[in-house]
């Protein structure tokens, strides 16, 4: 990897102005203690590691955002075969690279200016409601709520413009191989009831394994459907539409024009939706796939591919959907972490959560979180090199 203190620069003088851009735990105790308590380390989600692949942490650098003078930092981890770096400015996955492998395995920007004037919510945490709001409202135990509208002023994109992946987060705790982000969102803020104490845990558990945790909690009865929104890709071609995946799903939500799930499911079987079977990504994709009815434990639920580099990466998610977004939209003016402007395709977003759009569709698992309750994701990306 680059030298991370070089490969970040800020200049302090540039102002910060962010552009545009009741769900249980789990339907059993058993879902709750094994959330609660696993972070990854149990299951599906665990590997045993290697003695010889130790694991390290840093703090590498931090930067002043005029005129708040919040102090964000670089974290970076290493370990069982995967270097990341992690940003608290939107608790954003910055880079992320795979032993034997030199190209970085997300988009991401080597300057913070670029993340603040520039990002797509490039490698950050999406909340408290990623994906899209109809109409920016939705009624809570009888109560109606407004949500900033800041796409085509008709609907709520991830959380609005001040959402989750565009605050500053506080580093809460590191260790050798994971650190973990804190956010406390007043009440109000961007519309969203009650105030939201949230963390993002990002942890390397075992070879080419990264784990992001998801936890929040809520004062009022608010929405919550939080999710991590990196861009992959799995060589240095700068297109993934050859990339191979599959994603097992046999329904998928279809969407309007402005791909805001409409509530209709569809069949994928011999429709161009349908990845049950590994083949090229192709076309341009804004779409949540119906994995399951409810959270649950988590579970192998799609696999991306190379045929150049012959990297692979499994997805690994206790969500009940997965969102393939293909970055046909991707537009930053500004080089990428490989030196060159990320054109659309450059890179693809599978995003595990709850299913989107959910106000709006009471047929939909339920986002809705309560004062006592605790909202907990886990999903894990396992790269492979072979």
């Amino acid at each position: 990897m680059p030298d991370p203190i070089t490969a970040i620069r800020m200049d302090t003088s540039q102002r910060s102005v962010p552009a545009n851009g009741h769900q249980r735990a789990g339907s059993s105790l058993i879902l709750f203690l094994w959330l609660y308590s696993g972070y990854c380390r149990v299951a599906t989600c665990i590997l045993t590691l290697c003695p010889r692949k130790l694991f390290s942490s840093r703090m590498i650098s931090h930067f002043s955002i005029l005129p708040e003078n919040q102090d964000v930092r670089a974290i970076e981890i290493a370990g069982g075969g995967l270097h990341a770096r992690i940003l608290t400015w939107g608790a954003s996955l910055q880079d992320l690279r795979l032993d034997g492998h030199a190209p970085p395995l997300v988009l991401g920007f080597p300057r913070l200016e670029d993340y603040l004037a520039h990002a797509a919510h490039h490698g950050a945490i999406a909340g408290p409601v990623i994906n899209r709001i109809a109409g920016g409202m939705a009624t809570i135990d009888g109560i109606h709520h407004s949500f900033d509208r800041n796409e085509h002023d008709r609907q709520t994109l991830h959380g609005g413009a001040g959402g989750f992946g565009w605050q500053h987060w506080q580093v809460a705790a590191t260790g050798a191989s994971f650190v973990e982000l804190a956010i406390s969102q007043p009440d109000g803020h961007m519309g969203f009831p009650g105030r939201i104490d949230a963390t993002c845990r990002y942890e390397l558990s075992g070879d080419g394994m990264l784990s992001v945790a998801l936890r929040a909690t809520t004062q009022k009865p608010t929405l919550l459907n939080m999710g991590h929104h990196s861009y992959f890709t799995l060589d240095d071609r700068g297109d993934i539409r050859d990339h191979t995946l599959r994603i097992d799903a046999d329904r998928v939500l279809l969407a309007d024009e402005t791909d805001l799930a409409t509530g209709e499911t569809l069949d994928v079987r011999g429709t161009g939706y349908d990845f049950t079977r590994a083949r090229p990504v192709s076309d341009p994709f804004d779409n949540n796939f119906c994995l399951a009815q409810q959270r649950r434990a988590p579970q192998t639920v799609a696999q991306l591919a190379s045929p150049h580099s012959r990297v692979t990466m499994d997805v690994i998610t206790s969500e009940p959907g997965l969102q393939l977004y293909t970055g046909h939209k991707l537009n930053a003016p500004v080089a990428g972490l490989n030196g060159r402007i990320d054109k659309p395709f450059a890179g693809l977003c599978l995003e595990p959560q709850m299913w989107p759009n959910a106000p709006d569709n009471p047929s939909f698992p339920s986002i809705v979180l309560r004062p006592g309750e605790r909202s907990q994701q886990i999903s894990c990306f396992k790269f492979t090199n072979t």
